[in-house]
Order: structure tokens, then C-alpha cells, then sequence
């Protein structure tokens, strides 16, 4: 039976756990999104911590397709000895990393995006950035197309072990596959294979640019959890679709920012029974296809990881905000202490990444305050 400690591989990737870190934003790189020594220093700690696969920042593929400030960026060439630092930390450190690829599509602001229209399928409102998008081209798809082609080569030039591509949370691959996003009347939209036609182009020019043997990872929704949006069948096809083109493992999420209660950073975890939230979706995937799953999501206990991985439903899992309080949560749980991750699920950390200072736990840093406060 396998154990969450146990080494194992994908598409030739040795990892030495089952454990990884799930990307997000830690608002650390420069403004244009190249990457800085103190994203180098973050990345850094969390290597120390002993997971098998860090996933990186998500990670933009063009200055249009930026979703938050101070993002990490990899739309130019220029770029990519700042991220070799980073990649070098890590592989000093032990763990492997992975680059996770997005274009947010209308999930952005003009301002962080130099004052340009967003560009998504359809010229819809976002339902929670409020921004109206332009419909893009055939020619103008097919530049994104290729945009995440480049990205990806210059993350194998940056020395990134593998390659996430983010087609979850309402960013664009989601966009294309959402009823309530896409309707489009072309060969990108109607029917789910036309609306999954997008994801499998962008992989299909990612796997084209990076060869048969460098692991090709995607992270999709198992449901939106929006009345009209891409349901838990849509996204069945698009894992069987990229199973048989090749991809090398699925990360299952779920949810937007518009889903509410319902979206991927749940709060309120306190009891074992909430924790893998997308789980039941997840088993259904299973039963689809054949490539690693990993599984994210209100993940906190190690004994139910033991469990999920037993029963055979996902093959990795990963965290993302337990490692925001505890980088050496891994090496903790290793080491014999099972106890849950201490993490409370407040989701306060995204307004940190905001600040100078970028991603940090924001209850850690209550209790230091109340410590340091005179009795």
C-alpha cells in the first residue's frame, strides 16, 4: 500500500513524497513580474520544509493576462535568469518545482494590466471583478496560444522541473469551458468539446515546445459551482480529453471567486468531515481516467490523506495556506507528529499579499503582536 512518504514519479520527475505545495499568489515579485530575491528567500523557506513538489507562484504568460499586482511574470526572455535563481534554491534544498502557467482572461483590473480591455471569450461582465472584457480574436487566441508555449520554454530554460497549467477558479482555460463565460458561435464555444478545444490547444503547444518527456501538469475544476457554469460532467471530458492527448497528472479543485461558499479557499475547516472539500467530485474523475490525480482543498489531516491515497482516489495531494503558517509542516508530519495542520482556514493571508512585506500568515502575526504587547 502506498504511503504519503513514499517516492514515486511522474513522467520520469522523482519525487520524494507525496506532499506538495499548491501555487498561489504571494504578491512578491517586482510589478512587470520578474522575480526578486526576496520571492527567492519565500520559496526558499518552504523548500526547507521538506515537501516533494513545490508549486510555483501562478505565474503569467503575457502583460495581458496579468490577474493581481505584483505577480509573478514570464512573458519575456529577460526573465528567465531571475527565476533560475529560484528554481537553484529549491534544487538546493532538495525539493522539485513545478511553473504554473495562466492567463486570467477578465479576472483582472485595466490598471493591472496597463489600462487595456481584458480579453476573454466573450465580452461578458465578470461576476466579481466587474470588469466588461473584449471578445478576442481567432488571431488574438492563437498569440495566447502560443503565449503559453513561450512560458513554458522559458521555464525549462529558468530550470523548472515541470510545467501546471491553471485552468481553474474562473481564469481563462475556465472561461473557455464555462456556458455562463463562452458563447462563443466558432469552433472555441457551444458544445463542451468545442469549449474544451482551448485547454487542449494550449497543451498540446505547451507539450509541443517542452517534448514528450518533461512532465506536463494541468489544474482543472471538478465543478464551478455556478448555476450555468462548467458542471462536474464538463470537466469530466476535458480530463478524459487531455488523458488521451498525454497529460502527466490532474490537480482537482473547484470553484471561482464567484461561487461564494463554494469556491476553492473555504473557510470554517475546523472538523476532519469538512476537509477535502471536492472529494466526492474527485472519485468521479477517478473513475474516468488513469493519469495521477492530486488532490487539493481544505486538505489538514495526515491520517485522512492516508486514507484518500488508500482507497486509491488520488495519488498526490496538495496544500497551499497550512504551508503559509507552517513552511516545515512536511518535516513536522514526518518526523511522527500527525496532529493537523494548524492552519485555521481564516483565508486573512490573501490581504497580506497585498502589502510590501507579501504573503504571510495573518493570525501568526496576531499572536507575535499580542506577545510582544507589554503585560
Amino acid at each position: 500500500m502506498p504511503g504519503l512518504f513514499d517516492r514515486s514519479e511522474i513522467n520520469g520527475l522523482i519525487l520524494e513524497n507525496r506532499l506538495f505545495r499548491s501555487a498561489t499568489w504571494e504578491g512578491l515579485a517586482t510589478p512587470q513580474g520578474a522575480c526578486t530575491e526576496t520571492l527567492v528567500g519565500f520559496v526558499s523557506r518552504l523548500a526547507e520544509g521538506g515537501m516533494g513538489l513545490i508549486i510555483s507562484s501562478f505565474t503569467f504568460v503575457l502583460e495581458g493576462g496579468r490577474a493581481l499586482p505584483k505577480m509573478a511574470g514570464l512573458a519575456r526572455d529577460d526573465y528567465v535568469s531571475g527565476y533560475r535563481k529560484l528554481t537553484s534554491a529549491v534544487h538546493e534544498r532538495g525539493p522539485k518545482i513545478a511553473l504554473q502557467l495562466v492567463h486570467a482572461g477578465a479576472q483582472t483590473r485595466t490598471k493591472w494590466i496597463e489600462g487595456h480591455t481584458p480579453l476573454a471569450p466573450s465580452s461578458i461582465e465578470d461576476r466579481t471583478y466587474r470588469t466588461v472584457p473584449r471578445e478576442m480574436s481567432l488571431a488574438e487566441l492563437e498569440e495566447i496560444v502560443e503565449a503559453f508555449g513561450q512560458a513554458a520554454r522559458r521555464g525549462v530554460e529558468a530550470g523548472f522541473d515541470a510545467i501546471e497549467l491553471h485552468g481553474a477558479h474562473g481564469y481563462l482555460l475556465n472561461q473557455f469551458m464555462s456556458p455562463l463565460c463562452n458563447q462563443r458561435t466558432d469552433r472555441y464555444g457551444g458544445s463542451v468539446e468545442n469549449r474544451a478545444r482551448f485547454a487542449c490547444d494550449v497543451y498540446q503547444r505547451v507539450r509541443d515546445e517542452v517534448g514528450p518527456h518533461f512532465p506536463v501538469l494541468i489544474k482543472i475544476n471538478c465543478d464551478d459551482f455556478l448555476p450555468g457554469g462548467a458542471a462536474v460532467d464538463d470537466w469530466l471530458y476535458l480530463a478524459q480529453r487531455l488523458s488521451a492527448l498525454g497529460i502527466d497528472a490532474i490537480e482537482v479543485s473547484g470553484g471561482t471567486p464567484a461561487s461564494g461558499k463554494l469556491g476553492p479557499n473555504r473557510t470554517g475547516i475546523g472538523k476532519v468531515k469538512k476537509e477535502a472539500y471536492f472529494l466526492p467530485q474527485a472519485r468521479r474523475i477517478r473513475e474516468a481516467v488513469e493519469v495521477p490525480l492530486i488532490l487539493v482543498g481544505g486538505l489538514r489531516s495526515p491520517r485522512l490523506m492516508e486514507h484518500i491515497l488508500s482507497e486509491g482516489t488520488a495519488d498526490y495531494f496538495s496544500l497551499s495556506r497550512p504551508f503559509i503558517r507552517e513552511p516545515h509542516l512536511v518535516q513536522r508530519w514526518h518526523a511522527g507528529d500527525l496532529s493537523k495542520a494548524k492552519c485555521i482556514s481564516c483565508n486573512l493571508c490573501f490581504r497580506t499579499s497585498l502589502e510590501d512585506t507579501g504573503l504571510t500568515c495573518a493570525y501568526e502575526r496576531k499572536l507575535a503582536a499580542k506577545r510582544r504587547k507589554p503585560t
